[in-house]
């Protein structure tokens, strides 16, 4: 009970998993470090890092344990009911801490928020970082009154709007020599502007349309420190990151001419956007080098208009497809239902665009009603009816009933399992053209789940296959033999199991002698030639053997065109799964038709 801490500010992030971090809290702490370095004596910063799954009895007793005197927490959608189970306890364990909210998530309510909550001694809205330096001199210096400074709301009201920060005084908080320890095995977030020039209605940064750009030879040096320590990935959090084309252009052409060979970057980007130049410096980068997210949201004219969306969708389809043709960028595209004047139709025509477009992931999402956005303003006009509760997701709308909403949560889930897990990428095509429409398809799966109790128990990975195999067979019962080399096609991609799944035919190669030898002798060919098998060098035939995979196929499984896949073979070929070299963006093993 007698424990002290070092810590007399604490700046609180609470994640929504570990792997994530949270760079306002950094970026704040890295700003006062900075431009308040002289503090007095007893005036230490801290950071404390949670998530939303650790029990909050445990957060508590950890926060406690600090001790703090100022403790200020960053509030998001994923984390405000947390934030708020703890607010309810904090005071009766600690009740000198004065406590402080900031965050997207208070920013634009903090008034009614201050009264709900009376224990707060206040809130920060919008940008924080020179905010927080003041509210520090506040408490170190005693020099002046909350009232006087802008940024935040208190007890006596608010005290005004502060300017927009020039993002290039922010100092790069990744640098520390405690860094690499802190951020081992996490995502890192990068910011090289603020603010978007765009206006869609369901965005909070549609609020702050002025774009700042940091210098891009401080961009360069700073994206050099994740190159020279080999981070694992880094996600851009800019809102629209290629809104400014040189900036844009600048950035990707340093990453190509610079690549490490292991860092990924994350873009959130406008397809329809892109230009020729950054096209042409795409192409030439390492597969996995960077991966795109591209916001759709929607393909109707009316509901894009809307929620002031500008977009070219001819435009964007073109280049997605080119940038698929490159074989080098994972293209991640987002779906959001429940917007005005999309009907379940009409989502469903949103949805089978997206599809035709090949996204290596495609995210059906859900509108979240954030608070201060401007569809929050109009959600009775709309007739849009949310959750009271983070994260404030749609329950119906005027076009849109929560039974549309329930079988676009199914959809979701099939998307989920067999779409964008990547496990499936020959046998759903295949499968697709049983129904009139692959939204169709997956509104079908979702039922068979629903009508086998697999939504609420969940089949294992490897089942998966199975249920996919039972599915394919209700829809075309003639195809049993197709679908089943499609699918052990698509799971030997995957990995090489020790046990041969359960819907697989017999593999003649184990149960025949004459196959057997024909294997045998393949193998220790190929183990004096490498004809096929590169980076094997030294390894017996039987350690080939098991380090690799041969199946027979009856059926063309392989193909790239689908419809190829569905015409039964003259003859039997027999494939070669390599598992020493796979694909770098989808980690799918190399494979080769070969002759026993």
């Amino acid at each position: 009970m007698n424990q002290t801490s070092d810590n007399k500010v604490l700046l609180i992030g609470i994640n929504a998993k570990y792997i994530h971090s949270n760079p306002a809290v950094y970026s704040l702490k890295a700003y006062a470090d900075k431009y308040y370095p002289d503090r007095p004596d007893g005036c230490a910063l801290g950071i404390a890092e949670y998530t939303i799954n650790q029990p909050p009895g445990a957060i508590l007793a950890d926060i406690y344990q600090k001790r703090p005197q100022v403790a200020a927490f960053s509030c998001y959608i994923w984390n405000w009911d947390l934030v708020q189970e703890l607010l309810a306890e904090l005071p009766k364990l600690l009740p000198e801490t004065a406590l402080w909210l900031g965050g997207p998530e208070v920013s634009f309510h903090a008034q009614e928020l201050l009264q709900a909550f009376p224990q707060l001694t206040g809130i920060m809205v919008g940008e924080g970082e020179a905010t927080f330096l003041e509210l520090l001199k506040y408490y170190w210096e005693h020099t002046t009154a909350l009232q006087g400074i802008k940024g935040i709301v208190c007890k006596e009201g608010f005290t005004g709007e502060r300017a927009l920060t020039d993002i290039d005084r922010l100092p790069f908080f990744y640098s520390d020599t405690d860094m690499p320890a802190t951020f081992k095995n996490r995502i890192l977030y990068y910011e090289s502007q603020r603010g978007c020039p765009f206006q869609c209605a369901y965005c909070l940064s549609s609020i702050d349309r002025k774009v700042r750009l940091r210098s891009i030879q401080t961009v360069l040096s700073e994206l050099q420190y994740f190159l020279d320590n080999n981070a694992a990935q880094v996600k851009f959090i800019d809102r629209t990151f290629n809104c400014n084309e040189q900036h844009a252009l600048s950035i990707w052409k340093f990453l190509l001419e610079n690549d490490n060979g292991v860092t990924n970057f994350h873009f959130e980007i406008a397809a329809d956007l892109l230009t020729s130049s950054q096209l042409e410096v795409m192409r030439g980068m390492r597969p996995g080098l960077i991966q795109l997210e591209i916001g759709v949201q929607s393909t109707n004219e009316d509901t894009l208009r809307a929620v002031n969306r500008h977009m070219d969708i001819d435009a964007l389809r073109k280049t997605v497809s080119a940038i698929r043709s490159f074989q080098n960028i994972h293209q991640h595209i987002d779906l959001i239902a429940g917007l005005p004047h999309e009907d379940l139709g009409s989502f469903a025509r949103s949805f089978n665009d997206v599809y035709a477009m090949a996204p290596d992931q495609l995210q059906l999402g859900f509108l979240k009603v954030l608070k201060g956005s401007p569809i929050e303003q109009r959600a009775g006009e709309y007739g849009i009816v949310y959750s009271s509760r983070p994260p404030y997701e749609v329950l119906y709308t005027r076009w849109l009933g929560f039974d549309d909403i329930l079988k676009l949560k199914g959809i979701e889930e099939m998307v989920e399992i067999y779409y964008n897990s990547g496990q499936f990428t020959h046998t759903l095509p295949v499968l697709i053209q049983q129904f009139a429409s692959p939204f169709h398809m997956y509104g079908a799966l979702a039922d068979y789940y629903r009508a086998n109790g697999y939504m609420t128990s969940t089949p294992s990975r490897i089942y998966r296959y199975q249920v996919l195999l039972d599915f394919a067979c209700s829809a075309a019962s003639d195809r049993h033999d197709l679908f089943v080399e499609l699918l052990t096609f698509d799971l030997y991609l995957r990995e090489n199991l020790k046990s041969r799944p359960a819907f697989a035919q017999e593999n003649i190669m184990e149960k025949d002698p004459a196959e057997k030898q024909k294997l045998r002798r393949f193998f220790e060919h190929e183990k004096q030639t490498h004809d096929h098998l590169n980076g094997y060098e030294g390894c017996t035939s039987v350690q080939l053997l098991r380090m690799t995979h041969v199946e027979r196929f009856t059926f063309p499984v392989w193909k790239t065109c689908a419809a190829e896949r569905t015409t039964r073979l003259e003859s039997p070929v027999h494939v070669l799964f390599d598992y020493r070299n796979r694909n770098a963006l989808t980690h799918d093993a190399a494979y080769f038709t070969i002759t026993l």
